[in-house]
């Protein structure tokens, strides 16, 4: 292969090798030639190549001379190792005593070829190596690196292998992704606690520095003395009220709507008599009677009721006497009803009698809210009491504008002007009149003349617009309020009819459904229970369903002996349903998936060609349909038997099938008895013609009686002892 290799590149030929001489050292390589091609050389690589020839002289001069000369010609790397012969060991030479010497270094022609060819010989080698390495695995059929060697496995087994692996590590990541959720809720609940902890913290502070600022204000004050003293008084009371009282007691807020009496007194008269001349010595006694019984009401609150209020902390209802007395008198309101009943009125022993001395009873506004607030958590319907307090705060305004104006016509001089009054008939009346027409926009005032009087008229324009458009727009939302069920119901009922009237239906079917909206609307208040229960908490919609239907329930034969937590939980799962007069409840032959317990009104279990007969009336408070709920669909045991329709409007409860499971399944128990009060109550009703108990044909009777054995068989068949052959061997002996 080499030398085709040569004669392809044109390379020189070697000589002959010569007889191996007893020399001690091998001549050395003549210098390289380089072919003609390679003159374009970089200076660098020649420079090398003559050192190391320089070497070699040297070497050569000092070993002994060759039995044969070197060539001139360069040989080939590869020829020169098989033509040179191992020369004998030098005898000067230690190393060649003991062994052999070195093989003399290959003559090479082409460094970069040498090279590549080495460089190749390595990679077959390698990857002979490694090809044989492999060869033991059977699965491994490329060159490539290979993952190690696996037994041979069947491919069940290497399946389940596989599944086992491969649900392993869905474990381990669903276990990695499990524990790094905790750790993030861990981490976000401890972020959570801290900042609760610091908002904690923060309204503590805000609070404690709001106590002082409120102790620097009105400390607190101790009223020791005033309990000794009026300790007899609270006792008696105690017969009456009780030691506290629920501040949504009907008699509290009897007695807040007492106490709202006193405050309207005070704020409408007080002003009323700072302004116009109502006081003089004939009424002047009037006057006091009437503003001591309202400061004695307010005291009698201050002393007597509001002590009593029960108040909650922690969420506990506190109901001790002594921590609602401290918890009232610690509260800022205390405080506030201390400056309403301080009596300023003792000044009008030195100066003048005026009504200018009550007006710190004006600031105990809050005692009227209060009422406000708690007659609209009694009445039942509140949006009256709305429409009266607005209507009150619209009146209010206008007498306060009123007393402006004659304030004003004081200032102006009375009948000075055409705008002021003029002294004439009631003042208040004629004063009340002008802020009516004023603050309403009505029109036709006499018109102003002084400056003072431009700007007050412009004032009270400016003020009317404001505060009537926000009156009245209040006065709208209230009566919204009130008027917001029947807006829905008659929304809910125009859109049925637009769609009944989209798709062409029936008259007649049309005004059913009127008839269902109007009569459901009108018994109930609302078109579905539902929506305004399901608002609620669980605690209250259980409290109501106990109140309306658990006595019926317990009357249930089928529900007697039942837990009692599972007749609350399907009290739960009733719906109502309303039927129109002459509505089949439910009809012979249909599949029975629900039970029935008649809320109001009645229907009637009919009969015959065209249903004219009347079996039984079932009136409010009676069930029917409760065999069904146990039946299975196995023979047509869960078919009606009969038909039922209303009798007038009822009002039905409707408790479903699946409800029934749905709860049963937490009561095994109950589950047990009502399976056998079931199938007595199944072999109780059942058809008289019937016989329920016959024992059904079991084994070989199903297959009816056997037949007679022809006579032919059975004659062949006594032909053992005793049959035709032992009487024909006894005739011919005889």
């Amino acid at each position: 292969m080499f030398s085709r290799f040569k004669k392809l590149i044109g390379a020189p030929e070697p000589p002959s090798a010569p007889a191996v001489a007893p020399a001690t050292t091998p001549a050395p390589p003549a210098k390289e030639e380089k072919p003609p091609e390679k003159k374009d050389e970089k200076e660098q690589p020649k420079k090398e190549e003559e050192k190391k020839e320089e070497e070699k002289k040297d070497e050569a001069q000092h070993a002994p001379a060759p039995a044969a000369p070197a060539p001139a010609a360069p040989a080939p790397a590869a020829a020169a190792p098989a033509a040179a012969a191992p020369a004998a060991a030098d005898p000067a030479n230690p190393e060649g005593a003991e062994g052999e010497e070195a093989p003399p270094p290959p003559v090479v022609y082409f460094r970069n070829t040498d090279d590549t060819l080495r460089y190749l010989i390595k990679t077959l080698r390698e990857r002979t190596q490694e090809i044989r390495e492999k060869v033991i695995d059977p699965y491994a059929t490329s060159p490539e690196i290979t993952p190690p060697v696996t037994p041979i496995l069947r491919t069940d087994d290497y399946v389940r292998l596989k599944e086992e692996e491969r649900i392993a590590k869905e474990e381990a990541d669903k276990k990695k992704a499990e524990e790094a959720a905790k750790k993030a809720e861990e981490k976000k609940k401890k972020d959570e606690e801290k900042r609760l902890e610091a908002e904690k913290k923060a309204e503590e502070e805000r609070l404690a520095e709001e106590a002082r600022k409120k102790a620097k204000i009105l400390p607190d004050i101790s009223f020791s003395c005033f309990d000794v003293l009026l300790s007899p008084v609270e006792e008696k009371m105690d017969e009456f009220l009780g030691n506290t009282i629920d501040p949504l007691d009907r008699r509290y807020i009897a007695w807040l709507s007492v106490v709202a009496l006193a405050y309207n007194y005070n704020i409408w008269f007080c002003t009323a008599r700072l302004s116009f001349p109502y006081h003089n010595e004939s009424v002047n006694t009037y006057w006091v009677i009437c503003d001591v019984l309202s400061d004695l009401v307010n005291v009698i609150d201050i002393i007597v009721w509001q002590p009593r209020l029960q108040f909650v902390k922690a969420g506990d209802i506190i109901r001790d006497r002594a921590l609602t007395k401290v918890h009232y008198r610690k509260s800022p309101r205390f405080k506030t009803d201390l400056i309403t009943i301080f009596p300023f009125d003792l000044l009008c022993l030195y100066f003048e009698f005026s009504s200018i001395y009550r007006l710190n009873r004006l600031i105990r506004i809050e005692s009227f809210f209060e009422f406000s607030d708690r007659l609209e958590n009694i009445m039942a319907k509140a949006y009256i009491w709305r429409v009266a307090r607005t209507t009150g705060y619209l009146l209010f305004i206008l007498h306060l504008n009123s007393c402006a104006f004659f304030i004003a016509s004081l200032y102006q001089g009375i009948g000075s002007t055409t705008w002021v009054y003029d002294g004439k008939g009631s003042a208040y009346l004629r004063c009340y009149y002008y802020a009516v027409r004023s603050l309403i926009n009505i029109g036709g005032l006499p018109e102003p003349v002084t400056i003072f009087e431009i700007a007050f008229q412009m004032t009270n324009f400016f003020m009317g617009v404001f505060v009537f458009s926000s009156l009245i727009g209040q006065m709208r939302d209230v009566i919204g309020a009130a008027t917001a069920g029947q807006t829905y119901f008659r929304a809910s009922m125009d859109g049925c009819v637009a769609y009944m009237n989209t798709y062409s239906i029936p008259k007649e079917v049309q005004n059913r459904v009127r008839t269902w909206y109007n009569y459901t609307w009108a018994a109930q208040g609302m078109l579905d229970e539902s929506e305004l229960l399901d608002k609620m908490p669980l605690v209250m919609r259980t409290a109501i369903a106990v109140d309306i239907n658990l006595a019926t329930f317990q009357k249930i034969a089928l529900f007697q002996g039942c837990d009692q937590q599972m007749l609350v939980d399907m009290l739960l799962r009733l719906k109502s349903i309303v039927y129109l007069p002459g509505d089949f409840v439910v009809k012979k032959g249909d599949i029975g998936k629900e039970m029935y317990i008649i809320k109001s009104g009645a229907v009637q279990v009919v009969g015959g060609p065209d249903n004219s007969i009347v079996f039984v009336t079932l009136k409010a408070g009676c069930v029917f349909g409760e065999i069904s709920l146990l039946q299975s669909a196995k023979d047509g045991g869960n078919r009606r038997t009969a038909n039922v329709k209303a009798h007038g409007f009822a009002n039905l409860f409707v408790l479903e099938k699946k409800d029934l499971f749905d709860i049963l399944i937490h009561y095994p128990e109950s589950q047990k008895v009502l399976a056998r009060k079931g199938k007595k109550l199944t072999k109780a009703k059942a058809p008289a013609g019937g016989k329920p108990n016959e024992d059904k044909p079991k084994g070989l009777t199903l297959f009816g009686p056997k037949p007679p054995t022809p006579k032919l068989l059975k004659a062949f068949g006594n032909m053992g002892k005793g049959g035709i052959l032992d009487k024909l061997k006894k005739t011919s002996e005889g």
